[in-house]
């Protein structure tokens, strides 16, 4: 659904109860937790129960399962999830009542109010991004409030009201929200082609981070990975428009900020794609004035994020680790990452393609990519907020794998998953479930069918 932001944007704290329709995704999750932190009174629903729902009812929320006009209760202003159908009983009667309807951008601008705000953008890393500048910032003294697109894997929240002057903030480009923000740097990881259901052409999509570039603060910065040849060419736009400008890149000497700054500092993961994150949260930190030997010591001691190269146990010699990747670039990257985490075992992965939409423009693309694997199990198209297609299935990638016939299987039903996995897996395998959907709930699956998680 698309609500359009108001001409006038309130902060936090003048929007009265403010209840949320989809209140147990990333990110109305997060900034729901912001305004409980700061007394503001909080109300919610989804369509599923889920430990996000019972984090955000122990911090006060009254969160519901299920969609009922009569949840809204006193409501006066209500945000709602783009995943939320334009016949929501709840944003129906909003409408009806005349409240405040505010769409996810909208009201994580109300809780930036006050604040410097630090915007991480891209197509891909942006919450590994956004959450290793909370933890740089967080050991340089800063004290930060963030907002981030999955819970961090230390503290299980994904997102914190800090006491200092900065927000960090992941920066979703999927709908065009990252436009409202206004901040005073930004972060741009990288830039190709995506949410084209929304953007429709890939031109389009690339010239809304020039829009984007354009919103953030003339004294502040911009700080850009030149690896992506579409970040390489912001930056070089940027900088000849008279925009401060700082690059970074995981080839020495060939920006601002190289590999030689993380020179002693171990990441929680390989890939090199995973050290350009770490690049670009050092080069922002270090830009602010932060520095180096703390913003490091908060880099190495970061742990990660949930769905992103996580580690989910091992069982029967087999390790299992799930991650969000859904486009071709994020299958390459991680794929790389883990096959240097299987060493010399064979890597397996589950594959969940995300989006009818994203399905059909990289569906080939994405089955190329699985080609790195050793054995590749596709199942079908997760839907999220659009309608099935039955031209455009998981098919359309298992057929696209470039490896023996024998080791690659369509599942379509999830369900089937885990059983199918166990026939294929072996001792020193490395099971990896990909995809930004369902499929995060195979891994556990799978390893109780292999006798539970070993210590």
């Amino acid at each position: 659904m698309k609500v359009a932001v108001p001409d006038e944007l309130l902060p936090a704290h003048r929007l009265g109860h403010v209840h949320f329709v989809g209140i147990g995704g990333a990110g109305l999750s997060a900034i729901a937790r912001i305004m409980l932190a700061r007394g503001i009174r909080v109300s919610g629903s989804d369509g599923v129960e889920s430990p996000t729902l019972d984090a955000l009812r122990v911090l006060g929320a009254r969160v519901h399962v299920g969609h009922s006009a009569d949840q809204l209760g006193d409501a006066d202003t209500v945000v709602v999830s783009t995943a939320v159908r334009d016949d929501n009983p709840e944003y129906t009667a909003a409408l009806a009542r005349g409240l405040r309807v505010l769409p996810r951008s909208a009201a994580l601008a109300s809780v930036m109010a006050g604040r410097r705000v630090l915007a991480v953008a891209g197509t891909h890393g942006k919450t590994t991004t956004t959450a290793l500048l909370a933890a740089a910032l967080e050991a340089a003294g800063a004290d930060p409030t963030y907002a981030i697109g999955a819970d961090l894997a230390a503290s299980g929240s994904n997102a914190g009201e800090g006491t200092g002057e900065l927000f960090v903030a992941e920066a979703d480009e999927s709908d065009g929200a990252f436009l409202h923000y206004a901040p005073y740097a930004a972060i741009v990881t990288n830039i190709e082609a995506d949410h084209l259901d929304h953007w429709l052409t890939e031109e389009a999509y690339a010239h809304a981070f020039d829009d984007f570039a354009t919103t953030v603060d003339p004294a502040g910065f911009l700080v850009c990975c030149v690896d992506d040849p579409g970040a390489a060419a912001l930056a070089d736009r940027q900088a000849r428009a008279g925009r401060r400008v700082v690059t970074v890149s995981t080839r020495a000497g060939a920006a601002d900020v190289g590999p030689e700054a993380l020179a002693g500092t171990e990441l929680w993961s390989p890939g090199d794609h995973y050290v350009a994150d770490a690049l670009l949260a050092l080069a922002a930190g270090r830009t602010l004035g932060y520095p180096d030997a703390d913003l490091l010591r908060g880099v190495g001691s970061f742990t990660g994020t949930r769905r992103r190269m996580e580690r989910k146990g091992e069982a029967g010699g087999v390790r299992v680790y799930d991650s969000y990747a859904h486009h071709p670039t994020e299958i390459t990257g991680d794929l790389a990452a883990a096959r240097a985490l299987a060493g010399s075992g064979r890597l397996v992965v589950v594959f969940q393609p995300h989006l009818v939409s994203r399905t059909r423009a990289f569906g080939p693309a994405m089955g190329a990519a699985l080609g790195a694997a050793d054995e590749v199990v596709v199942c079908d198209v997760y839907l999220a907020r659009e309608d099935a297609d039955p031209e455009v299935t998981g098919a359309l990638v298992a057929d696209a794998v470039p490896l023996p016939p024998e080791r690659v299987a369509y599942v379509p039903d999830l369900g089937d998953v885990p059983a199918a996995l166990v026939a294929r897996v072996r001792p020193h395998d490395l099971v990896l479930t990909l995809g930004a959907g369902s499929v995060t709930e195979v891994g556990p699956r799978v390893l109780e069918l292999l006798g539970g998680v070993d210590a």
